[in-house]
Order: structure tokens, then C-alpha cells, then sequence
């Protein structure tokens, strides 16, 4: 398995309630598209998150959490954290509420 899938099934609960998201497979990993737009994955013990680019610098700060690199270019606004950073409700719903917030105003990825 090239992904997380019990780290995948605590996303889809996440976004239960939430219209509009689609699940695709995309680079080893299930993306969760909300409105048609990248907004979170689950990867092999880390998920991705797409957030703000102008909270990028103070994100990647926490603990378990660094910016997405991909072919050597950083991608600001598109952030990792570990799984074992997600252990708690209250640390994986915070990642949620930052990729469902940027989502709202955000540009297709």
C-alpha cells in the first residue's frame, strides 16, 4: 500500500460533512479534492496539506510538519505532517482546518 489507509480513512471522517469532495489517486497517494481543488492526501505515514502560502513559514515551524518538495522546488502553501503528529483529535483537526480554510479562497493546484 502506497498510502496511509487508516490515515486516509480519518480524512474521509474529517470531510464527511463536507460537499463536494472527490478522492483520486494521484502520485502513490489518495488526493481528497474539495470544491475541485487539492486540499488534502494521504501518504505513506505523513498527509499533505494545502494551506495558506502566507502562513507557510510559521506552519512549517510545528513539530512533524515541512514543506513539500518535488523535484528539488519547495512549493509553499503545501505542507507534510507526520502522521505520528496527527495522533490527536485536536493536532489532526487544526492541519484540516487550515487546508478547508486556504480551500475556500484558494486556486485550482
Amino acid at each position: 500500500m502506497a498510502y496511509s489507509e487508516k490515515l486516509a480513512d480519518k480524512i474521509r471522517q474529517a470531510l464527511a460533512a463536507v460537499p463536494h469532495v472527490e478522492e483520486k489517486k494521484m502520485f502513490g497517494r489518495i488526493a481528497f479534492m474539495v470544491n475541485g481543488k487539492m486540499c488534502l492526501t494521504a501518504g505513506p505515514g505523513q498527509m499533505m496539506c494545502r494551506i495558506d502560502p502566507a502562513i507557510h513559514a510559521e506552519a512549517v515551524k510545528k513539530d512533524g510538519c515541512r514543506t513539500v518538495i518535488m523535484k528539488g522546488r519547495e512549493y509553499k502553501g503545501f505542507v507534510y505532517v507526520n502522521e505520528d503528529h496527527l495522533s490527536t483529535k485536536k493536532d489532526f483537526n487544526y492541519w484540516v482546518a487550515l487546508a478547508l480554510e486556504f480551500n475556500k479562497n484558494g486556486k485550482p493546484a
